[in-house]
């Protein structure tokens, strides 16, 4: 009897150990569960164009990703965002069945877990791709880069394959982050991207249009100029110097040869016609905003040009480098505006991996295209950058939102966030939306 009694001792003391590792063990999971869950919110609420639904489905989401439980233990979570959108508190509890809690008297105990992230100092927004659905809504192949330590890269496509990275591409920013999936194929993105991220509204999306005016008659003799050198296709052609004022370009602009235009500050609306800066052309300009208005719209930089601008401090598009009409149907790609006889071949644009809707094409070729200061803002738009040295390196801040975002052959975008280091102002949703953030348990 008194052996009896010593076994059963001595099976309860060797079971209770085990059945408390496992408890200490089950504890430890729940909470580095729910700590990576309020992580993951609150990344999110550093963008707090999110909604507090979202961020509640995808904190939710996580922690239940990582607590891997079993139908047996089922977790409970309550996810709470702060009304300010400053912190973002989950809480989960589960019961844990032990083996030999019979010995004690105990068949069940119960575990929970609770952390808190919290918003300080401020963050960055500096590129947003908002094709909801395509593959490949920003894509980076063949040795293409993006710099923006200290800012977010974001891509707002579901698609399993809505951010994607090819064949030596490097991603370097603050934080990076997928609405979908990302797609890694031999690239080195650095954080990795986080998936399933929630949706961000267009933050530029209610920004009123400038003014279209009358189209702008440009002097005779840039056009004798232009027969005596050989005519391009399309209309406002300028092969020589010259310095353009601000107006409507009805059948867009062409700047061409060795031609040096020299922009004075203003908005240029490109309506019906694209921009396009080809052979060795230079263009300049400070305080200058482009708009891009019908079907045949767009931007080609070619490869040998110089290309050096800054967004207007004042006015319809302060801040604003680049905006378009969001309207759009049929589209042509500014290449076929390029008159190929003279020797300068322009490659065909790269086709997008997948689209939603109709876009325009803006292509960015140049080698030498160093300042772009501003936010670029093209709704029904897709940067194409492949050329091979840097862009916008020079320059104090650049934004990106566009429908999609695709680079190509070596180039490295640059988006600086030095806001204090330009008087060109930064447009409302984008650059500095909240912070870094504080975990509490």
């Amino acid at each position: 009897m008194i052996f009896a009694l010593a076994g059963s001792t001595l099976i309860g003391l060797v079971g209770g150990a085990i059945d408390y590792a496992r408890f200490a063990s089950a504890r430890t999971n729940l909470q580095s569960a729910v700590d990576a869950g309020v992580l993951a919110g609150g990344n999110a609420l550093k963008l707090v164009v999110s909604s507090s639904e979202s961020i509640v489905g995808l904190t939710t989401q996580t922690i239940q990703a990582e607590a891997k439980a079993g139908a047996d233990a089922p977790v409970s979570i309550q996810v709470t965002v702060a009304s300010d959108k400053t912190s973002v508190e989950a809480r989960a509890e589960q019961v844990i069945k032990l083996t030999f809690g019979a010995f004690v008297g105990m068949a069940s105990i119960p575990i929970s877990a609770r952390a808190r992230a919290s918003v300080v100092g401020r963050m960055r927004l500096c590129m947003l791709a908002l094709d909801p659905a395509a593959a490949g809504a920003f894509n980076l192949e063949r040795n293409a880069q993006v710099t923006a330590y200290d800012c977010a890269l974001y891509s707002n496509s579901v698609s399993r394959s809505g951010m994607v990275g090819r064949d030596g591409a490097l991603a370097r920013a603050q934080t990076i982050c997928s609405a979908g999936g990302f797609k890694d194929d031999r690239a080195n993105f650095t954080p990795s991207p986080q998936t399933s991220c929630p949706v961000i509204e267009d933050p530029l999306r209610n920004r009123p249009a400038p003014p279209v005016g009358n189209c702008v008659n440009l002097p005779e003799i840039l056009r004798l100029a232009d027969l005596l050198t050989g005519k391009s296709k399309g209309n406002n052609v300028i092969a020589t110097p010259f310095t353009l004022d601000p107006g409507t370009y009805c059948g867009g602009l062409h700047i061409t040869k060795n031609a040096v235009v020299t922009l004075r500050p203003g908005i240029y609306v490109m309506k019906d016609g694209p921009l396009i800066v080809d052979k060795r052309a230079t263009m300049t300009g400070k305080d200058v905003g482009f708009y891009f208005v019908g079907n045949n719209s767009g931007l080609l930089f070619d490869k040998r040009t110089t290309v050096d601008l800054t967004a207007p401090t004042t006015g319809a598009m302060a801040g604003l480098l680049m905006a378009e009409d969001p309207s759009v149907a049929l589209p042509t790609d500014p290449v076929l505006n390029v008159d190929t006889l003279l020797g300068d071949i322009v490659t065909p644009t790269p086709l997008p991996l997948n689209a939603s809707k109709p876009m325009r094409t803006y292509r960015i070729i140049s080698d030498n295209t160093r300042t772009m200061l501003g936010t670029i803002y093209l709704p029904a738009g897709r940067l194409v950058i492949d050329s091979q040295r840097p862009v916008a390196d020079l320059s104090a801040y650049t934004v990106v939102v566009a429908q999609q975002i695709n680079l190509y052959e070596g180039p490295n975008l640059y988006l600086n966030a030095d806001y204090n280091r330009s008087s060109v102002p930064l447009p409302k949703g984008v650059g500095p939306i909240s912070g870094r953030l504080v975990i509490s348990q």
